[in-house]
C-alpha cells in the first residue's frame, strides 16, 4: 500500500508500472492533470491578491506555478502538500491544493494523531482568513453583519472546505486497506487451499500405493505357495508317473486339490477388487433404501471375509500339505493356545506358509520346524530348515517374500529377524504383539 492507501496490485492485474512513486500510469496522468489545473488557479488567484495587496502581480502569479504544481508530490508527500496549502492560505489562493492535499492525507498511511493536526490547521487557517475577508469586505458594501453571523457563516466555510475530504479521504483509505487486507487473506487462503490439495494428492497416492503393495502381497501369499506346491508335486508325478501309477494318482489329486484352493483363494481377492457395479440397484437408491443398504451390508460382509484371512488354527493343514509334497515338517505349539485378532493371526500364518514355501523353493529334501510360542501379549515364530539335499526345483523367485514378511510384522509393530544358521540351513523369527 502507498502513502496514498492505493493498493499495489499494478503487478499483479498486469497494469504497466508508472515512473517513480506512481503504480499506474493512470494515476501519473490523474496527478498531472489537477497539478496543471491547480497552478492555473493559483497563478489566476496570485495575479488577484497581489492587486489587493499591491505587490507585483507578474511575479506573485508566477510563484503561484510552483506552488499548484506541487499536487504531483501529492502521493509522495501528502503532509508536504498540505502544509504548503496551509502556507499560502492568507494569499486566499490554492483551493483546489487544499482540498486534495487533504483528501490525499486523510487517505495516506499516515498517522491520525498528524491527519488530526494539520487538518485542524488548515480548518484554522480558513476560518481566520474568512473572517478577515468577512471584516474588510461587508463594510465597503455598507452592510455590517452582527459578530455571531460572521462567525457561523466562517465556521460553515470552513467546514465546507476542511470537513469533507477528510471524512472521504478516510473512508477511501480505510475500505482500500480493508480491500488489501481481504486480498491478502484470500491469497493465504488459496496458498493453504494448494497446500492442502497437494498434501491430500500426496496422501492419495501414499494410499495407493499402500493398497498396491497389499495385494501384491496378498497375490504373492496366495500364488506362491499353492503354486510352489504343485510344482513340487508336479515333479515328483513326472518322476514316479511308470514306477508307481498309485503314488502318481495322488500326487495328480493333490495337485489338482491344491490348484482348485488357488484359484478359491484368488477369486475371493478378486471379488474385492471388482467394482460395486454388478451388485447395485437397477432403480434409484431413494427408491428402495432398504435394498440399498441390504447391497452395502453385503459388500462389507464380504470385504470383512477377505480380508480376515487364515488363522492360526489353520497352521495343521499347511504343515500338512508340505508334507505331502514330500518335506519333513516338525510342528511345535508352546503355551496356551489363544485368539488373536484377525490382523495377528493372519500375519502369523503368512510368515509360516511364505517360510515353508522358501523351503519348498531353495531347500528341497531339508528338515524343517515350525515353532509357535503363545506368550501373554505376544506370539512368537520361528520356522528353521536344515541345509538342502539337493539343486531346487527351478522355481522364480522375485526376492519379495522376505520383504513382505517383514512389512506385514512390522505394520502391527513386531519384530522380524531373517538370516543363515551355521548348519547351513535358513531361519524365519517373528514376534508379533497381540
Amino acid at each position: 500500500m502507498t502513502t496514498t492507501g492505493a493498493i499495489t496490485d499494478a503487478g499483479a492485474r498486469g497494469a504497466p508500472a508508472g515512473p517513480w512513486w506512481w503504480e499506474r500510469r493512470r494515476g501519473l496522468a490523474l496527478d498531472v492533470v489537477l497539478a496543471l489545473v491547480s497552478a492555473l488557479e493559483c497563478m489566476l488567484e496570485g495575479v488577484s491578491f497581489a492587486h489587493e495587496a499591491g505587490l507585483p502581480a507578474v511575479l506573485v502569479g508566477l510563484a503561484g506555478i510552483p506552488v499548484g504544481a506541487t499536487l504531483l508530490l501529492r502521493r509522495r508527500w501528502p503532509v508536504a502538500v498540505v502544509l504548503v496549502s496551509i502556507a499560502i492560505t492568507p494569499a486566499e489562493m490554492g483551493f483546489l491544493l487544499g482540498v486534495v492535499g487533504l483528501y490525499t492525507l486523510a487517505a495516506s498511511d499516515v498517522p491520525r494523531r498528524i491527519i488530526v493536526v494539520l487538518s485542524g490547521a488548515s480548518f484554522a487557517g480558513t476560518l481566520i482568513v474568512t473572517l478577515a475577508r468577512f471584516h474588510r469586505d461587508m463594510p465597503q458594501d455598507a452592510y455590517r453583519p452582527d459578530f455571531w453571523v460572521t462567525l457561523v457563516f466562517s465556521l460553515v466555510m470552513a467546514l465546507g472546505l476542511t470537513a469533507p475530504p477528510v471524512l472521504l479521504g478516510l473512508y477511501v483509505g480505510a475500505r482500500r486497506r480493508l480491500v488489501e487486507s481481504l486480498r491478502e487473506r484470500a491469497d493465504g487462503l488459496e496458498r493453504e487451499l494448494s497446500l492442502l490439495a497437494d498434501r491430500a494428492e500426496e496422501r492419495a497416492e501414499w494410499a495407493r500405493n499402500e493398497e498396491r503393495t497389499r495385494i501384491a502381497r496378498e497375490m504373492h501369499d496366495v500364488v506362491a505357495h499353492r503354486v510352489s506346491l504343485m510344482v513340487v508335486h508336479a515333479a515328483a508325478l513326472q518322476a514316479v508317473a511308470l514306477k508307481d501309477p498309485e503314488k502318481a494318482s495322488r500326487n495328480a489329486a493333490l495337485v489338482g486339490d491344491m490348484g482348485r484352493q488357488a484359484l478359491t483363494e484368488l477369486r475371493s481377492m478378486l471379488g474385492v477388487l471388482r467394482t460395486a457395479s454388478d451388485t447395485a440397484p437397477a432403480v434409484e437408491p431413494a427408491a428402495e433404501p432398504e435394498r440399498l443398504a441390504a447391497v452395502a451390508a453385503a459388500a462389507a460382509a464380504r470385504v470383512k471375509a477377505a480380508e480376515a484371512g487364515p488363522s492360526l488354527e489353520e497352521l495343521a493343514d499347511l504343515v500338512e500339505q508340505s508334507r505331502a509334497a514330500g518335506m519333513a515338517v516338525e510342528l511345535s505349539l508352546e503355551g496356551e493356545e489363544r485368539s488373536y485378532t484377525a490382523p495377528v493371526e493372519s500375519t502369523a500364518y503368512r510368515v509360516v506358509q511364505e517360510a515353508l514355501t522358501n523351503v519348498h523353493k531353495h531347500a528341497p529334501g531339508a528338515k524343517a520346524v515350525v515353532r509357535v510360542a503363545h506368550r501373554e501379549a505376544e506370539v512368537a515364530l520361528q520356522i528353521e530348515n536344515g541345509p538342502s539335499d539337493g539343486p531346487g526345483p527351478g522355481l522364480p523367485s522375485g526376492g519379495n517374500g522376505l520383504i513382505g514378511m517383514r512389512e506385514r510384522v512390522a505394520a502391527l509393530g513386531g519384530v522380524f529377524v531373517s538370516g543363515p544358521t551355521d548348519a547351513g540351513g535358513f531361519r524365519v523369527s517373528a514376534v508379533i504383539p497381540g
